[in-house]
């Protein structure tokens, strides 16, 4: 099978197979992403774990094969977008071990079935920790965790390994798209950090970490927030690349029509995040303006009747005073 050929359009020949593919159709708002998790015929018992543990932060939005496949997705991804296909997957995840690449997981992502983008990872197995391995109770399936990115390098402005790193990381975790998320339903967070790149030494390292989110009481109103290590503890190696082909990633970045925010006018968010307004008003008629009252400039209240004082002949009337 060539991959770069376009998959053929199936004519449905049945009802079934008609609803079928009309539940692949592209939606305005779409499903949330299903991740397929496959190994290669040699696969570390560290890594099988680790997939373990992946599966069960992403549940229940996944697929995940028993059995070996001999596949090599940098090589020939053609399998892989069947795979796709076929369990009509977004996000894949295949765990191998060779002598050349220990440890190794890779994940892709896909667009119409086509692979987009790949990294992979190399797991440094001295450090890593499965969930297994921490005593403690584990986060519930279906719950939203809070994706925490630390170091400079993932706000780099080109896009680099990292910039991928941090884009698949965060589509995998991330899990549902939800317009509100409940507090209470905040229960664990998913940590992501790296050193800083220094010239001439080796790429840093990708830490992951996730956290049990306890809240207990403070004393006040707010409550006192302690995170607890739950696993797994995995420290990445950056591998292989393959950057998104640029008409594709334009193709996959479209939205449908509708689904933009509408933009208020003269309403702006600063840099602190902070709404802004701008109201405009029309010319000001000054001489209406109301200033502080005084009790010498009072008129009397008996007086309805409006006269003219004449200061000139009231200044002369006090100065014959004086000198009388």
């Amino acid at each position: 099978m060539n991959g770069d050929a376009p998959l053929q359009k199936v004519k449905p020949k049945s009802a079934r197979t008609a609803r079928a593919l009309k539940a692949r159709e592209p939606l305005a708002v779409e499903n949330p992403r299903t991740a397929l998790f496959l190994r290669y015929t040699t696969c570390s018992e560290l890594i099988q774990l680790l997939l373990s543990d992946l599966t069960n932060l992403r549940k229940p939005h996944i697929v995940r094969f028993s059995k070996k496949n001999n596949l090599h997705p940098f090589e020939d991804a053609s399998s892989f977008e069947f795979f796709s296909e076929k369990n009509d997957a977004s996000l894949l995840v295949f765990g191998s071990h060779t002598k050349k690449r220990p440890n190794c997981v890779t994940f892709m992502r896909m667009f119409e079935h086509k692979v987009l983008d790949m990294l992979e990872l190399m797991v440094d197995a001295e450090t890593a920790r499965t969930m297994k391995q921490f005593k403690g109770a584990k986060p519930a399936v279906g719950l939203k965790p809070l994706v925490c990115f630390s170091g400079a390098v993932w706000e780099s402005p080109v896009q680099n390994e990292f910039t991928l790193a941090k884009s698949l990381l965060l589509d995998f975790f991330k899990g549902e798209d939800v317009q509100k998320v409940d507090v209470e339903g905040l229960q664990y967070m998913v940590h992501v950090s790296a050193a800083e790149e220094i010239e001439g030494q080796p790429k840093p390292q990708i830490h992951l970490r996730v956290y049990m989110i306890r809240t207990k009481r403070s004393g006040s109103r707010l409550p006192r927030v302690e995170v607890e290590e739950i696993g797994p503890r995995v420290d990445f190696r950056i591998g292989r690349v393959k950057q998104a082909d640029e008409g594709m990633l334009k193709e996959a970045m479209k939205r449908p029509r509708g689904t933009e925010a509408k933009t208020k006018k003269n309403v702006e968010t600063d840099v602190v995040g902070d709404k802004v307004g701008r109201i405009y008003m029309g010319r000001q008629d000054l001489s209406k303006l109301q200033t502080r009252k005084m009790k010498g400039l009072k008129r009397g209240r008996d007086l309805d009747v409006d006269f003219d004082v004449d200061m000139d002949a009231v200044g002369d009337e006090m100065k014959k005073a004086r000198v009388e």
